[in-house]
């Protein structure tokens, strides 16, 4: 068989200057004597050693190599590197899922007595984690307004050590102003963790915008077809160490066939999301126009608050816009219900156009009060936009929207 030691180290190394596309085909992978094209499975758990010395100096880090696939992986350490490589970023830690990865940051990088600021616009299940887990372990938690830097000014005490936020925002789509953002954290010596999934590194890269920090759910449209469950971290070395210390003890870790479905999902990223934006777009025009709609929430419309500020950070606009009826919660599920081919259900970033109703599913959790204050209202439907032919996704919705 082949050894392919060298060809690896020069094809790696030939890829330091390519574009983004390139990379999210060719970044991360390392071929086996077997001379295999497409990227290998590892569905292994444990490797074998040499002799007992080379098991003692793998366990104690003195030497490179797998060790146990809670934490080495050749098929995990491919989509890490590939990723890492999207993004911009020295490293990557790939978890079991993105709240797995946002849990191991906040325990490689918080303890008792230190205090984390997120803006009130996160996902649901990011709020549950802040308010019921990490409050109970004696991290304190503060909430500000998203595109209030004022507010965050403000938030910041001595023991402040984290910064948290997702743009856009899920599900108002709310914009922040990251650099502004890091440059407040950076000089206050605080870390800032930017929540990428809505955008992916095609559309924007929050560390060249100054994060520390950059978590993904690649459940969503990193998979981009609804297959499997994932999440990533990505940043500097020196940042990702203690996220893959909680990895390796406390096991939130990525399979290896998930890790395999995520890297091939990569290949076809920069494609998706272009398609995405685009129907997303038409879709955001055609609501704007529908007199049943109350209001839409796209950064890719000019009447967006954030529209200048979404261009300057993005490539393009992505894939999920939310919108508001008339009528509260019983109008939201009379459209929900009327529809026919989109799908019911929280999850996004599939190719398959999906709709949920926040304040009753992904933000059903959170206090009326919450809710109010992160914008949520009973009226407000978010429609992850898919690849379907838009023309259908419209009338589809009109059947929900001409229910009313």
């Amino acid at each position: 068989m082949a050894d392919f030691s060298e060809f690896n180290a020069r094809y790696q190394s030939d890829l330091s200057g390519v574009e983004f596309e390139t990379l999210a085909v060719r970044a991360g992978q390392m071929r086996t004597p077997e001379c295999e094209h497409s990227e290998a499975i590892f569905p292994t758990s444990s490797y074998v050693f040499n002799s007992a010395a080379e098991a003692a100096a793998r366990f104690s880090g003195e030497a490179e190599g797998n060790v146990y696939s809670r934490y080495t992986n050749p098929t995990v350490r491919t989509f890490e590197q590939r990723l890492a490589a999207l993004e911009g970023g020295q490293a990557c830690a790939a978890t079991a899922s993105g709240m797995a990865a946002i849990y191991a940051v906040c325990m490689g990088h918080l303890k008792a007595g230190d205090h984390l600021v997120s803006s009130r616009s996160v996902f649901g299940s990011t709020n549950v984690l802040f308010e019921k887990f990490l409050k109970k372990f004696g991290v304190e938690v503060s909430y500000v307004d998203l595109l209030d830097l004022t507010a965050w000014q403000s938030a910041l005490q001595d023991n402040t050590r984290l910064f948290f936020l997702e743009s856009p925002s899920n599900p108002v789509i709310e914009v922040a102003d990251i650099p502004a953002i890091a440059a407040l954290a950076k000089a206050n010596d605080v870390l800032l963790v930017v929540d990428n999934c809505f955008c992916t590194p095609a559309i924007q890269r929050p560390l060249s915008l100054g994060a520390d920090l950059v978590v993904h759910s690649a459940t969503k449209y990193i998979d981009g077809q609804g297959r499997c469950v994932g999440g990533a971290v990505v940043g500097s070395e020196e940042l990702i160490e203690p996220v893959i210390g909680v990895l390796r003890s406390a096991g939130p870790t990525m399979s290896p066939f998930n890790a395999w479905v995520f890297t091939k999902g990569l290949e076809t990223l920069a494609l998706r999301m272009k398609a995405h934006t685009d129907n997303a777009l038409a879709l955001a025009q055609w609501l704007e126009q529908q007199p049943k709609v109350v209001k839409v929430n796209y950064c890719g419309l000019p009447s967006h608050p954030q529209y200048q500020l979404a261009q300057q950070q993005q490539s393009m606009f992505g894939g999920v816009l939310s919108f508001e009826v008339a009528g509260g919660r019983e109008a939201a599920w009379q459209v929900v219900d009327a529809t026919r081919m989109i799908s019911i259900t929280a999850n996004l970033g599939d190719a398959k156009t999906t709709i949920t109703h926040p304040g009753s599913t992904t933000h059903g959790r959170l206090t009326d009060e919450e809710r109010d204050r992160a914008g949520i209202s009973q009226g407000l439907l978010r429609v992850a936009v898919g690849l379907e032919n838009i023309a259908d996704i419209q009338r589809d919705l009109a059947l929900g929207l001409d229910a009313l």
